[in-house]
């Protein structure tokens, strides 16, 4: 019992010395309005003739809650209410839809089973899809969005709070028909360690690849085509966290390369890892960084490389907290930090 006890002092003791070493919290350029109940997860919509006029499209997680639209300045200009907790949302651009391009918002709604699709920006509502059908434990609860870049086919990549280890994650591809988007199943894929659960997945269209938090247990990837199979190409970060693996977003620094960002959620920081991956082995990801933020219990986070205007120039980094708002980084504030612990590495 005498040892038990030491141990998890010196874990305690040895992660804060860490958390010491970081340096200042980094602080929010912005704060949102308050939605209803729970922040959980943040979308990024670039507007494609203002950029400084883009969204932030949120989930408020309860019962009754909903999707919440915020301007750059954080203010609420559009909602979605009447949501049975909506849990994460992902955005795509270019849906082939009764003939013309448009760009998409796809939340899961977790007490109905299903996902639902809105166009964005008017969040009109054009589809609803019953999502695990079959399965004895649905719920679901992550969801990411791939773009081919080749066939420019769109798919749903769903998560739900249990499932078995192999199917965990079910793929599906999305389709217009009689003016409302329908889904095909056509992968059930992804290895689960049965500690915690499967929420926040990322998907990185140009290098094809998705990366989702086994929460308790590390970080998994595989490729997006669902043609290219099954085989997991890699699992990190298993002593990366203090606790939970949380949220991911993947930063663009062109030319293949950039950052993962994934949150240290009971640390309170985003812990960064190459995108390309180490030096060698692009399925190796070693981590580079960590950035100490202001967010509390940090869950979906999503970030972009855009110019938005004076505030966000390099792009902005958006979090969900705790306080039922999400906070908008500058990304330049996230760089100098990375620039600086990562020439050691």
């Amino acid at each position: 019992m005498k040892k038990t006890v030491f141990y998890i002092a010196l874990c305690s003791a040895l992660v804060q010395c860490t958390s010491l070493n970081l340096g200042k919290k980094v602080q929010p350029a912005v704060i949102t309005e308050q939605v209803n109940f729970d922040t959980d997860d943040p979308a990024i919509w670039i507007n494609p003739q203002d950029a400084s006029k883009s969204l932030i499209i949120g989930t408020d997680k309860e019962t009754e809650g909903g999707l919440f639209v915020f301007d750059l300045n954080g203010k609420i200009v559009n909602k979605v209410p009447g949501l049975k907790r909506p849990n994460n949302v992902d955005v795509e651009y270019g849906f082939n839809f009764q003939g013309k391009k448009i760009d998409i918002a796809v939340t899961t709604e977790r007490q109905q089973n299903k996902i639902r699709i809105y166009e964005v920006p008017s969040m009109k509502e054009i589809g609803a899809i019953s999502v695990f059908e079959g399965e004895t434990d649905r719920d679901p609860m992550g969801i990411s969005i791939y773009k081919n870049p080749q066939t420019e086919e769109i798919f749903a990549i769903v998560g739900r709070k249990f499932g078995p280890s192999g199917t965990y994650l079910w793929q599906y591809k999305l389709s217009e028909s009689n003016g409302k988007v329908t889904g095909e199943v056509v992968r059930k894929f992804g290895n689960f360690s049965g500690k915690k659960e499967i929420e926040s997945i990322a998907v990185d269209d140009e290098l094809g690849f998705i990366y989702y938090s086994d929460e308790g247990f590390g970080v998994r990837k595989y490729y997006a085509d669902p043609a290219k199979g099954n085989q997991e190409l890699a699992l990190f970060g298993q002593k990366d966290f203090k606790e939970d693996v949380e949220g991911i977003s993947i930063y663009d620094t062109g030319n293949g390369k950039g950052y993962i960002l994934i949150s240290n959620q009971q640390a309170d920081t985003f812990n960064v890892y190459r995108r390309e991956g180490d030096r060698g082995n692009a399925n190796q990801h070693s981590r580079i960084a960590e950035i100490p933020v202001s967010t509390k219990e940090s869950d979906g986070s999503e970030v972009v490389n855009v110019n938005l205007g004076p505030k966000f120039p390099n792009g902005v980094f958006v979090a969900m907290t705790n306080g039922k708002v999400f906070h908008y980084y500058d990304w330049r504030e996230f760089q100098k930090i990375i620039d600086e612990q990562s020439q050691s590495k």
